[in-house]
């Protein structure tokens, strides 16, 4: 049996991707476009365009911020339209993709 419109909802997944030191100025852009709801892990490392960020290194402890959000296309376009030009400040990576929304309680979207 497929899933129908009753149960999802057909949405975009923003995943970004920061130094940790920008966190507080992400989270201000997305709510300058009214973003109410994202997810926060701090501290998570990897290699990428400013080089291998390991946040358990004990000299120099430089570590990143990954946010994930769900939002309708609309807010998407309206999200990475104000990010784009910020993301070479922030030094990070942002990736859209489609998704499904599971309908449930209140959504944050």
């Amino acid at each position: 049996m497929p899933l129908g419109s009753e149960i999802l909802k057909k949405m975009k997944r923003i995943e970004i991707v920061i130094n940790e030191d920008s966190l507080e100025e992400m989270l201000e852009l997305l709510r300058n476009v009214d973003v109410r709801g994202y997810t926060v892990i701090k501290g998570v490392g990897g290699l990428g365009s400013t080089g291998e960020r390991d946040p358990d290194a004990f000299a120099l402890e430089q570590s990143n911020a990954f946010l994930v959000l769900t939002c309708e296309e609309a807010q998407a376009d309206k999200i990475v339209l104000k990010l784009q030009p910020e993301l070479k400040n922030f030094g990070g990576m942002c990736v859209l993709t489609d998704c499904h929304w599971v309908l449930g309680p209140k959504a944050s979207y």
